[in-house]
């Protein structure tokens, strides 16, 4: 397209530039009156805002050849800087001018701004003056896609230093590795944590800096993630700082892949620390308290509590009960070690053992103080002195690092425990004390309970034995007594024996058992004992009637109470041998012996048990003693295994005796005692008599 004569008016061709992609304007003289247009630059303007002639639409009769430029373009014109136009026609210098913004008509008279780039340039015109031509080129979309770009990087570059600097935190460590694993880039934040320099931990270089004792399963892990390109790894490991001490940090990695291989690994480590050790604590404190919540026996209770402790906060653990004198110690203290537990692969100490505590040790100092003390020293070469066992132990295990910690229970020190540490790991930490103190704490009420318990345990014990006294010497007979408590068992049962010399007979030999596993069962069985023994003793009469008026005793004087009884009277027969008297009250039936290796249960004269009220008569039966025989009253603990009918258990019995039947008599006892298949969860007591020879 062309305005007015301009093929005439320049010496350069225009119809060159009819079709041109880009827009064409030329200008002449001063005043830059218009000379040519094409059709690009009136598609790029369009219609002009007052309705004016808009180029390339009109006829050419109404084109406006020779209007001055800036009355055609005012708001492109506007745009420019002042003189620009001038400048390029007077010096002939060429000029770009980029994003210069107009405001153009679309189709429909829609207004839109619009970015255009125009490139000025002088021309000659056919008249001999100067001419202006600008090529005009729209770039809005270039401009907002360019102007997209530098927001995105922009953007980017912000993105990048947030990432720096969560990267140099001392919160994450990032790092870089190979497809295989080999590490490539770490952050300065692992120096800060390790006291690592990057050059250090390259390649397989980080792993000298994890624990000894994780590093094995930290390249076995991490070499079976590379190797199955697992898409997410995550691990928690102890790593070594620069202070020498360890913390726990976790490890995230996962795969980079470019065309279905994986060519890195990107991961970040975050140290864990504060948040392993409140879980720690959660887990011990919920383990102390469930050893105290489902053991009472206090052995168990501190053998279990050791066994928390190792290897959890300790490589050793010592649990001693100090003597129940109370006070404040002023000397040595005798103590017994209740519990023990040690690392696997150290050696260990027995549990059950006297030891010896100098007034100068660290475990008197505790006691007397009645706070935990701490103690660090070379391997093997505690301050202090300690029980010979201990010090000798100390030095063959290398520890180097005590923590003595006292229990009161009760206002009193109760309980003492002694945990150690040594080689690669650190001094036990105050924040571990106090850890292990809140365990104790969880613990206080159980241990008081079962220390109370193992004294009434001590008192029934003791009360027990004082009333199983020496069998009497009778001319002609052989006593053997024997009681062996439970092994197992928390509590003291009620059985007992018993021989005497009654008035009007020779003796009298008793087996009882009362109902109870404590220190009341005790207590009855004290009063069952002598009660018997006065009855006994009052009036010569069978042993049916002795217990029928002791079944009315207990009615009167102790209605909560139950017992099993054997009363026996051993007399002189009318042909000068001997014979038996007896009565059953719900016990297991006396076992005769004879010499020649024959038994059988005496199974006449049974009765319900002491305690119950019943309208039946109370029977006594008579059986001759063989010459040589023996007789054997029990307590059910010798026959009776749960799940079995007991008839099973007195058979076993019969049979295990008919061969000692001519066995010393204490022989006798011992060796049905050890050879028959006890279950240790209850009390046996026994006696045994044994009958001379014929003649």
């Amino acid at each position: 397209m062309h305005v007015g004569h301009e093929r005439e008016t320049s010496r350069i061709p225009l119809e060159l530039f009819d079709h041109a992609p880009v827009g064409v304007l030329v200008t002449g003289g001063e005043d830059h009156r218009l000379v040519y247009t094409n059709a690009a630059l009136a598609a790029m303007f369009g219609e002009r805002p007052d309705g004016g002639w808009t180029c390339g639409e009109r006829s050419g009769e109404d084109r406006p050849a020779g209007t001055p430029v800036r009355e055609v373009f005012p708001d492109l014109v506007r745009r420019i800087s002042p003189g620009t136009l001038g400048h390029v026609l007077e010096t002939g210098e060429a000029v770009c001018l980029d994003e210069v913004v107009v405001t153009v008509t679309g189709p429909g008279g829609a207004s839109r701004e619009a970015s255009f780039r125009l490139n000025l340039s002088r021309v000659p015109l056919t008249c001999g003056e100067s001419g202006l031509l600008a090529v005009v080129q729209e770039v809005s979309a270039h401009i907002a896609a360019a102007r997209r770009v530098r927001v995105m990087e922009k953007e980017w570059r912000r993105l990048q230093r947030r990432y720096q600097s969560m990267v140099w935190a001392d919160a994450h460590l990032v790092w870089v590795t190979g497809p295989h694993g080999e590490a490539r880039e770490m952050s300065q934040g692992w120096h800060r944590l390790t006291g690592q320099t990057v050059e250090e931990s390259l390649g397989d270089g980080w792993f000298r800096t994890i624990h000894p004792e994780d590093r094995a399963a930290a390249v076995e892990s991490w070499d079976r993630a590379t190797e199955q390109a697992v898409s997410f790894y995550e691990q928690i490991y102890r790593v070594r700082t620069p202070d020498g001490r360890y913390r726990h940090v976790r490890y995230r990695a996962v795969p980079v892949h470019e065309d279905g291989e994986v060519v890195e690994w990107v991961g970040a480590s975050t140290d864990v620390e504060q948040e392993w050790q409140e879980a720690r604590r959660r887990r011990l404190l919920d383990r102390a308290a469930a050893a105290a919540s489902d053991i009472s026996n206090l052995e168990e209770m501190c053998e279990e509590f050791a066994h928390v402790i190792v290897p959890e906060l300790a490589d050793s653990c010592y649990v001693y009960l100090l003597p129940e004198a109370g006070g404040a110690p002023s000397g040595s203290i005798v103590t017994e070690r209740v519990a023990s537990a040690v690392r696997e692969g150290l050696p260990s100490l027995p549990p059950r053992r006297k030891e010896y505590h100098p007034a100068d040790s660290g475990f008197v100092r505790a006691v007397r103080q009645r706070r935990p003390l701490q103690a660090t020293f070379p391997p093997g070469r505690p301050p202090f002195p300690c029980a010979d066992d201990v010090t000798a132990w100390i030095k063959e295990a290398g520890e180097h690092s005590l923590a003595i910690m006292p229990v009161v229970v009760e206002g009193e020190v109760a309980t003492v425990v002694v945990t150690g540490v040594r080689g690669d790991r650190p001094p036990i930490a105050p924040d571990d004390v106090r850890l292990m103190r809140e365990m104790l704490d969880h613990t206080h009420d159980a241990v008081s309970k079962a220390l109370r318990f193992r004294r009434n345990q001590r008192v029934a014990l003791a009360l027990q034995h004082s009333l199983l006294a020496d069998p009497p010497q009778v001319p002609g007979l052989e006593i053997a007594a024997r009681y062996q408590a439970s092994p197992t068992a928390a509590e003291i049962g009620g059985d007992w024996y018993d021989a005497f010399v009654p008035s009007g007979g020779v003796l009298d030999l008793v087996i009882g058992d009362v109902a109870g596993h404590d220190l009341a069962a005790a207590v009855c069985m004290s009063q069952v004992r002598n009660m018997l023994r006065a009855l006994a003793v009052d009036r010569d009469e069978s042993p049916g009637h002795v217990l029928r008026r002791l079944n009315a005793a207990l009615e009167t004087l102790n209605r909560e109470s139950t017992a099993t009884c054997v009363l026996t009277r051993v007399e002189r027969d009318e042909e000068g041998g001997w014979r038996l008297a007896y009565s059953v009250a719900g016990h297991p039936p006396p076992l005769l012996v004879t010499g020649d290796g024959r038994s059988r249960f005496l199974r006449d004269a049974r009765n319900p048990l002491l305690g119950l009220r019943h309208g039946r008569p109370w029977t006594s039966a008579v059986e001759p003693l063989p010459p040589d025989g023996t007789l054997l009253l029990y307590t059910d603990g010798l026959v009776e295994r749960r799940g079995e009918d007991i008839g099973d258990g007195l058979e076993r019995l019969r049979r295990r005796a008919e061969p000692l039947a001519r066995a010393p008599l204490g022989r006798f006892c011992d060796e049905l005692l050890t050879g028959m298949p006890l279950t240790g969860e209850d009390d046996i007591a026994m006696i045994a008599l044994r009958l001379p020879p014929a003649g």
